[in-house]
């Protein structure tokens, strides 16, 4: 019998200073049972950096063929793909071809630098491809306070965003491996 995803509610008030957004979420998100909380609370962070009224989570880890969040016009075209995790540049090359903008969330203070010493070259070829890496205190501290349920209130500033929720405040600042 296959394992079922695991569902998590989330409310978030996202305060984006930058680009003058302020929203509430309510959030479902499926976590598939080869996820980590790490790796779901990065889509959630990925979430509130590009935070729009039309930004969706994607059908999940298991669905080639989509990423995990996007945003899409009303003529269905892709505006933007967003992915987490350190994926094939096929993959990426593939995304790269689909939407207008591209954007990946890398993780793992060890394996992100041996995956973009292997592919950084191919992958700097690819237009309107974006890539940032979360360091990896951050991205633990984010899985710490996965409970479904979760409430968070998300300030974005600059480079850097401020989640508070669950008892706790975390900051993140992305770094950029490629603009």
């Amino acid at each position: 019998m296959a394992l079922k995803s695991t569902i998590f509610k989330l409310d978030i008030n996202i305060a984006d200073l930058d680009r003058q957004f302020y929203h509430d979420f309510a959030l479902t998100l499926a976590r598939h049972p080869s996820e980590t909380d790490e790796r779901m609370m990065l889509r959630v962070l990925a979430f509130a950096l590009n935070a729009s009224t039309s930004l969706e989570f994607g059908r999940g880890i298991s669905t080639e063929d989509e990423p995990d969040l996007w945003q899409k016009d009303l003529t269905g075209q892709i505006e933007t793909w967003i992915d987490v995790g350190t994926p094939d540049p096929d993959r990426l090359r593939k995304a790269c071809s689909r939407a207008r903008g591209v954007i990946l969330y890398t993780y793992g203070d060890r394996s992100v630098p041996v995956w973009w010493a292997r592919h950084g070259a191919t992958l700097a070829r690819f237009k309107h491809l974006a890539i940032w890496q979360v360091a990896e205190d951050s991205s633990k501290a984010l899985a710490a306070i996965a409970r479904p349920g979760m409430s968070l209130q998300c300030t974005l500033s600059g480079a850097e965003a401020w989640l508070t929720g669950e008892g706790q405040s975390i900051t993140v600042a992305p770094t950029v491996l490629k603009n």
